[in-house]
């Protein structure tokens, strides 16, 4: 069959016709790589997600309820010596393996590359994300006598410079043969009438499919494989711009293992019932997070017995799995959530059109979706102060600088301990 033929005859049924007029105008190289593309989109996935940009979330309040959490500062002192002995175990025995998502463009920050590359302004001379991690990544190898394997999600957008510029600084002093890069997976931009962009080079404009496509792209880079042969058997997975993030907390890990459970998190509360972050919570009976747009506002703000927030334990980020339930998840077709935002792309005469307003869907799964596979969860809250200082914003909230006076203010009490 005709590869040229097949593709248009494709595009014709999906109502791309702009793209076949694009296939036309190519050059031989640049019409392969287009053809190359086509085949491996999922046309009828994609208009799917378009189709359900025009439907209505809807929660029916009755199915959800509140999840049972233990919080870190009030466990009793054997119950944590048991958790961290047991945490510890793993670790030293080699179980463990950490995973970053870095996928994302310091954009928002205003800064020109990787988010990771960021260097946030502490102590006078600085430190950049990820050198941040490594530092916290160290601290439990030194700790427990190991070397932790460290996974790196990227995107195709920023994997060269990332890998650039770990390569640059020498990873930061850690060993380099512990450490594994990998990108994550795409899908298309559609416009507001179910159109693909095209890009500047000529092809399906594509963007990263959200910190849900983790557990695919780990099985489909080999990472999920390599992590079998090493006898992993915990994988925790975090953002790269959270600086207090603890990526080897062994009261987490031996509280999931206590509990017998196959997920964990860390959460911390709610600054307030209206505060934008997802919460935990269970629907159906299995574990969810709910995003603070989807959550009605009656519930927001419900408290309990004791006066606390019923829905107030916020996802950080910060999630801890057995291996089998990586590959359980990598396995199965997340849901998709739809961000309409502003992206360019070359109309039909050849030109780059800048809008000045939304103009496209971007399709995310979400890494917290995977919860409702498993029947619990364990959730250990954490402090805000200890725990979550995401750098996300150029100013005000979540900002480089609140993340500086967490980060300071942290160290400062942490070297008073010692």
């Amino acid at each position: 069959m005709d590869k040229e033929q097949d593709a248009i005859d494709l595009l014709k049924s999906y109502g791309q016709n702009h793209i076949i007029n694009l296939l036309k105008k190519l050059d031989e190289v640049k019409k392969e790589e287009l053809l190359e593309q086509i085949e491996k989109i999922d046309f009828g996935q994609i208009m799917e997600l378009y189709d359900n940009t025009k439907k209505k979330i809807e929660i029916k309040e009755n199915k959800i309820e509140s999840i049972p959490y233990l919080d870190k500062a009030k466990l009793r002192e054997e119950q944590k010596t048991k958790f961290d002995k047991l945490g510890e175990e793993i670790i030293k025995s080699g179980k463990y393996a950490v995973v970053t998502m870095a996928g994302g463009q310091g954009t928002r920050l205003g800064h020109n590359g990787p988010k990771g590359t960021f260097k946030l302004d502490v102590y006078g001379k600085g430190k950049y994300l990820f050198e941040i991690l490594k530092d916290n990544l160290e601290e439990a190898n030194k700790k427990y006598d190991t070397v932790i394997p460290w996974y790196i999600m990227t995107s195709k957008e920023n994997n060269q410079a990332t890998v650039d510029f770990l390569e640059k600084h020498n990873y930061f002093g850690y060993p380099k043969e512990a450490v594994t890069i990998f990108t994550q997976s795409e899908l298309p931009l559609v416009d507001t009438e179910g159109k693909l962009l095209i890009s500047k080079d000529m092809k399906i404009k594509e963007a990263s499919d959200g910190n849900g496509g983790t557990y695919s792209s780990l099985r489909a880079s080999g990472c999920l494989a390599d992590m079998k042969n090493k006898g992993i058997k915990w994988v925790f997975i975090g953002g790269v711009d959270n600086v207090l993030l603890k990526m080897a907390d062994v009261t987490l890990l031996g509280m999931a293992v206590d509990k017998g459970v196959q997920i964990a998190s860390k959460s911390v509360v709610k600054a307030n019932p209206h505060e934008k972050v997802g919460v935990f919570c269970k629907m159906n009976g299995h574990p969810k997070v709910i995003e603070y747009a989807e959550l009605p506002e009656k519930m927001a703000e419900e408290v309990d017995y004791d006066g606390e927030l019923k829905y107030g334990e916020s996802h950080i980020m910060c999630n801890l799995y057995t291996i089998d339930a990586i590959e359980k998840a990598s396995k199965e077709p997340l849901i998709y959530h739809s961000a309409f935002k502003k992206n360019s792309y070359i109309d039909e005469e050849g030109k780059e059109i800048i809008p000045t307003e939304p103009n496209s869907y971007k399709f995310e799964s979400f890494i917290f979706d995977a919860f409702e596979f498993f029947d619990d969860i364990a959730i250990l809250r954490g402090k805000r102060e200890d725990d979550f200082a995401p750098v996300k914003n150029r100013e005000g909230v979540d900002s480089p600088k609140t993340a500086k006076e967490l980060y300071e203010k942290y160290w400062n009490r942490q070297n008073r301990k010692n």
